[in-house]
């Protein structure tokens, strides 16, 4: 389909894809069980000027918006979403600092981050704190000119590879979600530490790591916005960041579907290719409908985004629920296609289900989407009713 895409967002897409397919594609089964992080492959990216496409001129980027920031995660995706979320996870770290972030945090920071050579991670997630963001308990107090930081983040992308990160605290108990506040903690910190890296199922080229707080003291100029924000910052992060990662899950799902397109036109049953059985024919018409349906959502909502709509939960939700429980469909799908073989890591295919998962799962799992959603729904219903 056409998404009338302008020749720079189409130069952005093209620039992806030749990176994807000579940088990415030839080296993600050796990242994949090796567990290593892509850094030459982020240097390409960077070099390549792709980490501010999202950022203003001002802080370094080329004044693109998040639109930009889907193509491009899309198309390192369709070779490999744990490599993509090491570049789109940057930009998580990153949005709480462009959207709360003040003149000075933003010059300070922003410019680092744009050029690549920084990469960020945003740390929310705790062991008791996962699709109940409330329950954070890590904690900042005041002392003077500083905050002191205690507590441990987990399940954290970049987390030790990153050099800038945003913290979600409590620095009031007495106020519940209302005492979160949200810092910029940076990695050499004394008192900020690194912990267990995580043995994932999918995504493992990206780094998921513990980060530790052991009376970590910050310059009070690193709070984002004011005390008692950090819920708002983190829900209006979130907002602008899962088009991403449903941007993430399209371009796992259309990665598995050339996959599977492909394949069934090699593998031959009963004399002929299977892609000529009506079986097969009806599965591959049913994931290119399922993956052009996620896109169209994505983009449309990215555009929301960038056109400086504040009030996108609902669709933001709508955009990584659809596009996740599709790239599963997909990729399951594809791995059916694929038959005996798809279940076999001689074939890529199967790193595509495995990474597919996730995208249910982070930056808020599906379940609490339908809930915005739903909560959405019902508040327009309501609004209406009193007009």
């Amino acid at each position: 389909m056409d998404y009338l895409l302008t020749e720079e967002q189409k130069m952005v897409r093209d620039l992806c894809r030749q990176i994807t397919e000579e940088k990415i594609r030839p080296v993600v089964g050796e990242l994949d069980k090796k567990r290593e992080f892509p850094t030459q492959i982020m240097k390409v990216i960077a070099d390549s000027d792709l980490f501010g496409i999202y950022l203003p001129e001002e802080y370094g980027g080329t004044g693109g918006g998040v639109l930009e920031l889907c193509i491009a995660t899309e198309e390192f995706s369709k070779a490999c979403g744990g490599i993509a979320v090491c570049y789109a996870a940057s930009a998580l770290g990153a949005i709480p600092i462009l959207l709360f972030g003040n003149q000075e945090q933003k010059k300070k920071y922003l410019p680092r981050l744009a050029s690549g050579k920084s990469l960020a991670a945003f740390g929310l997630t705790e062991p008791e704190a996962g699709s109940d963001a409330s329950a954070v308990s890590t904690t900042a107090k005041k002392d003077g000119d500083y905050y002191v930081l205690n507590g441990t983040k987990h399940f954290i992308t970049n987390g030790g590879v990153a050099d800038i990160y945003t913290i979600v605290t409590m620095t009031d108990k007495t106020k519940g979600a209302r005492g979160f506040s949200c810092f910029i903690v940076e990695k050499d910190t004394p008192g900020f530490t690194f912990g267990k890296k995580e043995e994932k199922m999918g995504i493992r080229a990206s780094v998921t790591t513990e980060l530790i707080f052991n009376e970590c003291r910050i310059p009070k100029e690193n709070l984002l916005g004011k005390e008692g924000m950090g819920f708002i910052i983190t829900m209006k992060t979130f907002d602008v960041s899962r088009p991403g990662v449903a941007a993430q899950a399209v371009g796992i799902a259309q990665g598995a579907l050339d996959l599977a397109v492909e394949y069934s036109k090699e593998r031959k049953q009963f004399g002929k290719s299977i892609s000529s059985f009506q079986g097969i024919q009806f599965m591959i018409a049913d994931m290119a409908t399922q993956v052009e349906a996620a896109r169209a959502l994505v983009y449309s909502v990215a555009r929301m985004v960038d056109a400086g709509n504040t009030k996108v939960a609902k669709e933001s939700a709508m955009a990584k629920l659809f596009a996740s429980d599709t790239a599963m469909s997909v990729t399951t799908d594809a791995v059916q296609i694929f038959g005996g073989y798809g279940y076999m890591k001689d074939y890529p295919i199967e790193k595509y289900m495995r990474d597919a998962k996730i995208t249910q799962i982070y930056e808020g799992t599906n379940q609490i989407q339908r809930s915005i959603i739903a909560l959405g729904v019902l508040r327009e219903a309501k609004a209406k009713n009193k007009i």
